[in-house]
């Protein structure tokens, strides 16, 4: 067992190497803990490596749908004792698919981390997918699928990934659409399950009232004895494509009073070098205050959105860098054109000084923020971890921010964004052909 130790009634302000116990376990399960004796509770995060990146075509979804079906029933447990036993304690645990991980949270006292350790194995390494509960999870899965396909939100975000993304497998909705749910059996989810989980690359953090090493042992003894040999590893990741000029498309919606309008194109992934200017850039961009400059311009300059805003999603792969509005249907080819001249501005010259070091004060001031329940650390360590940003990275932050010059930020912004090789993608009653690209 590798284990990298804190040193006792050692504390930081921040998470780092003296605060965090991070081990690997035999069968190669990573487990982080945080302790905080503030509270009584503790939150427990986790992944790993069976996401719809392993899904075929004919049965997108699979993965999403294994998840949510883990705990439907176990071979200890029926669905219903699961519910009985998670309420009693006042605890939850869930499980969701991704595109490369499941994911898995749970909440619970601090006391009751055995119980939802346990519970947590027996989902993990004994499901038995129950036909009743399957079918009542596929009905609502559906119910899902059936509201997505009426908001002009999800149906704009689908359009733009079919764009941008275009061959690549970000371009596959990780829920699947209708015909592929319809199309997944029990014996589906209990091959896949019994395929693609395993101990190799689940990844746990706890944080909150435990002793770092007894969580480890509690974790070690639900699930230090799991293995899979035949767990595969990951499919590779291809490149993303690349766009050599505006696309726009158009899904229509009748009789929506409002059309969602999104464009940009591929960002970096999360462990690209220059992210974090990138992400400082977004932040001036579209994101602080009202919403950045897009918003002063777009929202309250000129009147045409009812909301605007832009983002940045790298992760393990090249995410969207994209512009999101909300805009009546006869303002759409209007703003579209304004948010280009936007995008234009904002790779043609540097931000300004005074930009820059609001959005550095505003980097380095949430930070403090988002680590103040349990939920925020763990999600945090998760990051570390997922990222090997290393254990000492949220008490670097701060120089990593103020490091980040106004050329650094305008060199990654030329670098991912060109005003006339986006992808345009809008949803809700409009005539896309009236809008100049």
């Amino acid at each position: 067992m590798k284990a990298n130790l804190p040193p006792q009634n050692q504390a930081s302000a921040l998470p780092g190497p003296e605060n965090i116990l991070r081990t690997e376990l035999p069968n190669r399960i990573v487990v982080l803990v945080r302790p905080n004796f503030n509270s009584p509770s503790i939150f427990l995060a986790g992944y790993l490596p069976a996401g719809s990146l392993f899904d075929s075509d004919d049965k997108l979804g699979l993965a999403d749908f294994t998840a949510l079906a883990l705990l439907r029933g176990t071979a200890r447990r029926s669905f219903q004792q699961i519910f009985n036993a998670l309420e009693t304690a006042g605890a939850n645990l869930g499980f969701e698919g991704g595109t490369h991980t499941v994911a898995v949270g749970g909440r619970s006292l601090a006391d009751d981390l055995p119980l939802i350790l346990k519970l947590l194995a027996e989902a993990l390494r004994q499901p038995t997918f129950p036909r009743k509960p399957v079918e009542r999870l596929r009905a609502m899965l559906l119910t899902g699928l059936a509201i997505r396909a009426q908001d002009t939100s999800e149906m704009a975000s689908l359009a733009f990934d079919q764009i941008v993304y275009a061959g690549h497998p970000y371009s596959r909705p990780e829920d699947g659409y209708p015909e592929t749910i319809q199309a997944i059996t029990c014996t589906d989810l209990a091959a896949y399950h019994a395929r693609h989980f395993g101990p190799r690359g689940l990844v746990l953090a706890i944080a909150g009232a435990v002793h770092p090493q007894r969580a480890v042992d509690a974790v070690a003894q639900a699930l230090g004895d799991w293995h899979n040999p035949d767990q595969p590893l990951p499919p590779a990741l291809p490149p993303p494509p690349t766009l050599e000029a505006t696309i726009t498309r158009h899904v229509e919606l009748p009789g929506k009073s409002e059309a969602d309008l999104i464009m940009g194109t591929v960002g970096p992934a999360r462990t690209a070098p220059d992210y974090l200017a990138a992400s400082l850039g977004n932040n001036i961009f579209g994101q602080f205050g009202m919403f950045g400059r897009i918003g002063a311009v777009v929202r309250e300059q000129a009147g045409l959105a009812y909301a605007v805003s832009s983002s940045l999603s790298g992760g393990v792969g090249p995410g969207p860098w994209l512009i999101n509005a909300g805009v009546a249907p006869q303002n759409v080819p209007q703003a579209i054109d304004l948010i280009r001249a936007e995008i234009a501005r904002f790779v043609s010259q540097p931000v300004t000084a005074e930009e820059l070091a609001d959005s550095k004060a505003n980097y380095i001031g949430r930070l403090p923020l988002s680590l103040e329940s349990n939920a925020g650390v763990a999600g945090a360590l998760l990051s570390l971890e997922r990222y090997g940003l290393g254990l000492d990275y949220y008490q670097r932050f701060a120089g990593l921010v103020a490091a980040v010059t106004p050329q650094d930020v305008l060199q990654a912004a030329r670098h991912y964004l060109h005003p006339d090789r986006l992808a345009i993608a809008t949803a809700g009653t409009f005539a896309p052909c009236e809008a100049g690209s």
